[in-house]
């Protein structure tokens, strides 16, 4: 079987009305992932609606609430195979209140696209996302000037731009002599995929080109085996089969692996007997690869969607607390101590609670704005220690990145997101 082509996870975010959407709308259709058909639906669809010239928004924004509002509310994800990679493009909402859905999208991402609209520059949340970008991990950020077709396809305009995002970049830690500036337009396809004969003066790539110019993502295959299990079959002759991602090391057949945290929370010991990925046995897994295993002296009741099979000489810790950084996302009052809802980390699904508000941190500087905080609201970011409510396996950011990140919901919604920066193990 022929190696297949790495993956990646590109996200597109901005400002509300960017043109995000149109531009990968635009991407797929001249690239061939959605038919003249579909595409004509759309258009009809768009007539409909009263929203004439959104139809590429359409291929990506399928709610019908969006489409009558012409917002993208949910994350939207499309296939798209490249030269180079498989993509996986995540359409990260640009307004205020979907904020919660973009961090969700950039904790997923190994590269980005910042997309600003010509004509109306940088915007307030300009800033935010980029930080957000950079908190959640994103290393490779790209910035695509649309709607050059606004601004009559000037130069002056494309520079005078640059020159305001770089001010931003230069902010939030990003190089911007290093980073590519694309001038482009999503609805009139210029610099898209095809080449644009209307600015002659940018000799940049498209952002087609852009997206195999993006260095491949490392694999964490140097890091200690972390496979978080995302469920558990019985397959008759085979037995008990937990499948789920590596995410980060190597695991291969006849490995000594630990189960934890277990029904217990000490971990239960095993060996790897077999490994398969889309029925195909395979002797190692490396990270990113989604897989089955069989487990020699681990049955069905010894493991369940959110334990982590480990490296039995590198075992993941079960914590008694941990310190992290958050972006107070969506909440419906404000964040106090005290606070238990259920933290999403991996496969994991535990509640746990917030037990000090240690300080409030300025997004855009990083320094500590006020010690002990009362209370967090929306767009707040905050150092805090939490205690798991239950039996938590959780990595910091400098020992296993893959392992530390979270989101923390409540009654169905995303209310915070952030990553863990210190840990203290159980006994």
């Amino acid at each position: 079987m022929a190696k297949s082509k790495p993956t990646m996870n590109i996200v597109f975010v901005g400002h509300v009305d960017a043109g995000k959407s149109t531009c990968v709308g635009r991407m797929m259709f001249d690239g061939g992932a959605v038919s003249e058909q579909e595409m004509k639906k759309l258009k009809e669809e768009t007539q409909k609606y009263g929203k004439a010239g959104f139809e590429f928004a359409y291929v990506m924004d399928n709610i019908k609430e969006e489409r009558e509002r012409g917002v993208t509310i949910d994350l939207a994800y499309k296939k798209l195979v490249t030269d180079k990679y498989q993509i996986t493009i995540i359409d990260a909402p640009g307004h205020r209140d979907f904020v919660k859905n973009m961090i969700t999208g950039a904790s997923q991402a190994d590269a980005a696209f910042l997309v600003i609209a010509a004509p109306s520059g940088v915007q307030p949340q300009t800033t935010e996302h980029l930080w957000l970008l950079r908190t959640m991990g994103v290393k490779n950020v790209a910035i695509a000037i649309n709607k050059m077709d606004a601004v009559e396809y000037k130069e002056e305009k494309f520079k005078q731009i640059k020159e305001e995002v770089s001010k931003l970049l230069k902010q939030v830690g990003i190089n911007p002599d290093t980073t590519t500036f694309i001038a482009c337009s999503g609805l009139m396809g210029e610099n898209i995929i095809r080449r644009s004969d209307k600015m002659t003066w940018y000799k940049g790539p498209t952002l087609r080109e852009q997206i195999d110019l993006f260095p491949a993502p490392e694999l964490p295959t140097n890091l200690p085996m972390r496979m978080p299990v995302q469920d558990v079959y019985e397959i008759t002759g085979i037995g008990t089969v937990p499948v789920g991602k590596v995410e980060t090391g190597i695991l291969k057949v006849g490995q000594k692996v630990k189960i934890l945290p277990g029904r217990t929370g000490e971990g239960i010991q095993g060996e790897i007997k077999t490994i398969e990925a889309h029925h195909e046995s395979l002797s190692v897994a490396e990270a990113g690869e989604n897989i089955g295993v069989n487990i020699r002296g681990i049955g069905k009741k010894d493991i369940a969607r959110g334990d982590v099979i480990c490296d039995a000489s590198a075992p993941v810790p079960i914590v008694e607390e941990f310190i992290a950084q958050i972006a107070v996302i969506n909440h419906p009052t404000v964040l106090a101590k005290g606070y238990t809802p259920v933290f999403h980390i991996h496969t994991a699904q535990v509640p746990c609670q917030f037990v000090e508000l240690i300080a409030q941190i300025d997004p855009r500087t990083g320094e500590v704005m006020k010690e002990h905080p009362d209370f967090l609201k929306n767009g707040d970011v905050a150092k805090v220690r939490i205690k798991p409510q239950g039996r938590l396996a959780i990595e910091t950011t400098k020992d296993n990145p893959y392992m530390a990140r979270f989101a923390v919901r409540d009654a169905g919604a995303t209310v915070a997101a952030g990553f863990c920066s210190e840990i203290t193990k159980k006994k």
